[in-house]
């Protein structure tokens, strides 16, 4: 998957939360979290917005991070989830994992990371 194919996947949900540190911080930290799992990156523009993507047998994804200042030592990030989910199985698999509610928890996760993340490397500078 490259950068032009992330528009064409469908829209699943967005989730927003302030991390109490900077937009650098928080963009490394996103990078450093994301990066291992079954995500690659695809884009990354430093401070402002990380693109991964990915897929298996039963969908392809992408999840997209855009930060912006929400004041001092305060960014917003906003979580972007698409995806498509082929056939039977991906409609199957889709409920398992959207409809569940299973998505939402692991993606609230994920920016709770990035944000204590992002926090250590504050106090470490």
């Amino acid at each position: 998957m490259d950068a032009t194919e992330i528009p064409d996947l469908p829209y699943v949900s967005t989730h927003t939360s302030i991390v109490v540190a900077a937009s650098d911080a928080v963009w490394q930290a996103i990078r450093e979290t994301v990066d291992h799992p079954a995500f690659r990156m695809v884009t990354a523009v430093p401070g402002k917005e990380l693109a991964f993507g990915g897929s298996h047998r039963f969908s392809t994804y992408a999840l997209i991070f855009r930060l912006e200042e929400a004041g001092v030592d305060r960014t917003r990030v906003r979580a972007e989830t698409r995806a498509d989910f082929p056939g039977w199985t991906g409609r199957l698999y889709r409920l398992l994992v959207i409809g569940t509610g299973g998505h939402a928890w692991v993606i609230r996760r994920m920016v709770r990371k990035v944000g204590e993340d992002a926090l250590e490397r504050r106090g470490a500078v």
